[in-house]
């Protein structure tokens, strides 16, 4: 205390630290003693790679998209909100008022509360009900519990192409094997699922009808009716991930495809992860009928039900004013920050600026010229300090050219410029 002009408490407390590393030991009534040192080889672990084998497709991308950068880094590769868009206080006051119910801590169904569900249900429309719905923890959970539930493994998965790497991910672990159906910026090409679907003889269509990740496309009101079409002739499901509902930027949204159901094929998929904070691990997926039983019994299987506090936290943040205020605040705050990335690029990549601007969502797609390599391009970038995406993975076959996915979803707007211009020296030293 003496030598560094601390506080007793400071003391134990980097004491407590030191021993549970094992560096110190201490030993009650006597003090605190430098613990013994123990030589000892490095343990081999290389036995682990023959026991286990070939590891899961996709699994490399997925842990890359999730890492965790260097505070000095510039995310563009984010798909979540930085802090600065986390209604953290409002989410804090909830989850203090759900702590102090006693019936949070006790068990509830495993398809989760009936309010919670009830909601859901209501922002699907159409037929959808609360009895429809189960409570995940979050969209990768739900599509985990719809691929193992709806499907078996040896099934074809049919996605679009470029679809989210984890729907991919997830897919191949079940068990299935994923092809691609072409999609624009209309979305989903309806004649080329007709068709996969017949060549292939699949029975379940993953589908983001909304702001798509990663190219931010949105299925045009053309095109709906007759990729519903496609899939009802299949006698198929269609698993609607709504992810970005209420990252609407211009204009209103459509309304969700299960809205327009009539018979049961739309599997309908909603977190609210992305749309409020990384730790709101909470998202629904809900069907009617046999398909509705399946993901009930499916979601029991993975983990039983989801946390009761994170249950009602989540029901009590979606109920109050803080819930609007949110979605309002967040949509011009998108605003700024999408066109200030636009702005960037027209400075410094103008070749690369895409020619139609996402009327929402977090992602920006970009075409690279040829003989530009993703890869490389995506190296340099880190070395500067900037996180940007490879589009290789979005893809479930070969790739047609070498593309980034950028996000303004997980950066400050005023950090874009320089983003952008360390972007474009990386593509000049790639």
């Amino acid at each position: 205390m003496a030598r560094h002009h601390v506080s007793p408490v400071t003391v134990q407390t980097a004491i407590r630290r030191v021993a549970a590393d094992g560096v110190v030991e201490v030993r009650p009534g006597r003090g605190s003693f430098i613990a013994a040192r123990t030589e000892s080889r490095p343990p081999d672990l290389s036995w682990q790679s023959v026991a286990l084998g070939a590891g899961r497709r996709g699994e490399e991308a997925l842990s890359t998209l999730l890492a965790m950068h260097k505070p000095e880094t510039i995310a563009l590769s984010s798909g979540y909100f930085d802090a600065s868009l986390q209604p953290a206080s409002a989410l804090g006051a909830a989850m203090a008022r759900a702590a102090r119910r006693p019936t949070a801590w006790e068990r509830g169904p495993v398809e989760g509360r009936y309010d919670l569900r009830d909601w859901f249900a209501r922002e699907a429309g159409g037929g959808l009900r609360a009895g429809d719905m189960t409570v995940c923890s979050g969209g990768q959970a739900a599509l985990a519990t719809a691929f193992r539930g709806l499907a078996a493994p040896g099934d074809t998965l049919l996605v679009e192409a470029p679809t989210y790497l984890g729907a991919i991910a997830v897919g191949r672990d079940a068990g299935l094997r994923v092809v691609p159906v072409p999609a624009d910026t209309d979305g989903v090409r309806p004649d080329l699922l007709a068709s996969a679907f017949e060549s292939t003889g699949a029975r379940l269509f993953y589908c983001q009808p909304l702001h798509a990740n990663p190219h931010g496309g949105v299925l045009s009101r053309e095109r709906r009716g007759e990729v519903l079409q496609a899939v009802a002739d299949a006698g198929a499901f269609l698993i609607e991930d709504d992810w970005s509902r209420g990252l609407t930027i211009d204009g209103e949204a459509q309304r969700p495809l299960a809205a327009d159901d009539q018979d049961g094929h739309v599997v309908y998929l909603r977190s609210l992860t992305k749309l409020v904070a990384p730790g709101l691990r909470v998202a629904a997926i809900g069907a009617r009928g046999v398909a509705g039983a399946r993901l009930r019994t499916a979601r029991g299987l993975a983990d039983l039900f989801v946390a009761g506090p994170l249950q009602d936290a989540a029901i009590d943040f979606l109920t109050s004013p803080a819930w609007r205020r949110h979605l309002s605040g967040l949509r011009s705050a998108l605003r700024v920050r999408r066109d200030a990335l636009f702005d960037a690029l027209e400075r410094h990549l103008p070749e690369l600026r895409p020619a139609t601007v996402p009327s929402g969502g977090l992602h920006v797609w970009l075409q690279l010229p040829d003989g530009v390599d993703e890869a490389e391009v995506t190296v340099a970038a880190a070395a500067r300090d900037v996180a940007v995406f490879p589009g290789r993975p979005w893809f479930a076959a070969e790739p047609p050219g070498q593309r980034l996915r950028l996000s303004f979803g997980g950066a400050p707007a005023e950090l874009f410029d320089e983003a952008v211009r360390r972007l474009a020296d990386a593509l000049a030293a790639s």
